[in-house]
């Protein structure tokens, strides 16, 4: 299975980008795993709400600019469908039994997803009705991605 990660914005932090790693170490065993960083759009704190979403249309034509093609998309919205790791287990699981080789997962930048972006998604998937930073949050995708292979092999790690 190939697996594509696109989001907006670079890891700064040595100790996310060393979570990251760690996990796409991991997760090299069960997939093909292909990380596109999208550099974010300049947005001062200042900025009104039509500044703000011309920035978040700026990154969205460059995410829909790198998304594969007859890739399943899945959105992180905070408006998505929350599913346990289980579920994301078997939603990945029954993917690929019905034939998609190709997955990708977007992560927005600080100001959100254009609606342009989320349209393109097959499913919208929250993890919280909180918000994280981005860089946390690719590390926690990682994770529940490693989980899911984990869970869908039989083998221990999920609890």
């Amino acid at each position: 299975m190939n697996i594509f990660i696109i989001s907006v914005g670079k890891i700064k932090e040595k100790f996310f980008s060393d979570a990251i790693k760690e996990y796409c170490k991991r997760l090299s065993k069960y997939c093909k795993l292909t990380e596109e960083i999208i550099q974010d759009e300049r947005a001062d704190d200042n900025f009104s709400n039509a500044e703000i979403e011309q920035v978040k249309i700026k990154e969205g034509i460059k995410i829909l600019n790198k998304l594969p093609k007859n890739s399943y998309v899945f959105v992180l919205d905070v408006r998505g469908k929350n599913l346990s790791s289980e579920e994301l287990a078997d939603k990945i699981n029954t993917l690929g039994i019905e034939g998609t080789s190709d997955i990708t997962f977007i992560i927005g930048g600080s100001n959100g997803l254009w609606e342009g972006v989320i349209k393109k998604a097959d499913f919208k998937l929250s993890f919280s009705k909180m918000t994280f930073p981005h860089q946390l949050f690719k590390v926690i995708l990682l994770e529940q991605i490693y989980r899911t292979f984990k869970i869908n092999s039989g083998e221990a790690y999920h609890k």
